[in-house]
């Protein structure tokens, strides 16, 4: 799995799956459960729908 996720992306997806969690919590419900999809995603660095499109946020390095 090569990385795809920049450093932008990773904190909108750790915001969003924060929220999601704790809307569910809050609510009684288990959708909130979904939350844990953009946290996991932004811990590994790595989208699966990113790379099946080809798209990517990570910077290219100097080389």
């Amino acid at each position: 799995m090569k990385p795809n996720i920049g450093l932008f992306d990773k904190l909108v997806r750790y915001l969003a799956g924060i929220l999601a969690l704790t809307w569910g919590y809050y609510a009684q419900n288990w959708w909130g459960l979904l939350g844990f999809i953009p946290l996991f995603t932004a811990m590994v660095g790595w989208c699966p729908i990113y790379s099946i499109f080809g798209f990517s946020t990570l910077k290219k390095e100097a080389k």
